[in-house]
């Protein structure tokens, strides 16, 4: 009796957590307009075109000095993602970089915290999914804990966010997206419980 009360508790916080998940995607778009930053990422994944295009809109509007699209299927050329992003072809050339290394938004954050180490940048404005911003955020907040990170989260096409319960394939990509975000929430949390140097400590470590 007590495990089923405690797996019912259990159920309904989880259940709770995806409302509140699901509110937080639903609410996030229309981005407001991002403040400038150094740099711009746009991930790449289900929808990118409109990721992509929606970071060169932000790099035409002088919102960063530089773009980087992240997760570029190798088979794709530079002329593809050009295509893709409707962008200005003096632009395009001269200040966007694309990474061809990332497979998964664990590989995205690497491969965008390598960029940002290279140019120096200590703030970046993060375009992706609505979906997928609360996972990509955690992500790269983890790979740049010292880079200001902005979110500008665009809608996904096919994906009714505001009514995704209502379909099984709206209902499968949330939730899949939340465990997913928890199980990055959890591996996060752990990592911050681990021991840490105290501050004497660590200086006369240095100076050993």
């Amino acid at each position: 009796m007590k495990t089923l009360a405690l797996l019912f508790v259990a159920a309904l916080i989880w259940g709770a957590g995806l409302l509140a998940f699901a509110a937080r995607v639903e609410n996030s778009t229309p981005a407001p307009e991002p403040r400038a930053a150094d740099g711009i990422v746009a991930l790449t994944g289900a929808g990118s075109n409109e990721r992509i295009a929606a970071g060169m809109r932000l790099l035409e509007a002088g919102k960063g000095d530089r773009m980087l699209v992240s997760g570029v299927n190798r088979e794709a050329s530079r002329e593809d993602i050009r295509n893709v992003s409707r962008a200005v072809q003096l632009l395009y050339d001269c200040c966007v970089d694309l990474g061809f290394e990332a497979a998964d938004t664990f590989g995205n954050a690497q491969e965008t915290a390598g960029w940002v180490a290279a140019r120096r940048y200590d703030s970046l404005i993060v375009v992706t999914a609505d979906y997928h911003m609360p996972r990509a955020m955690l992500e790269l907040g983890s790979a740049l804990p010292d880079t200001a990170l902005q979110a500008y989260p665009v809608e996904t096409p096919g994906f009714r966010v505001r009514g995704w319960w209502r379909t099984s394939g709206g209902a499968r990509l949330m939730v899949t997206e939340y465990m997913k975000y928890l199980a990055i929430l959890g591996r996060e949390t752990i990592l911050g419980l681990g021991p840490k140097d105290e501050p004497e400590t660590a200086a006369a470590a240095n100076s050993g």
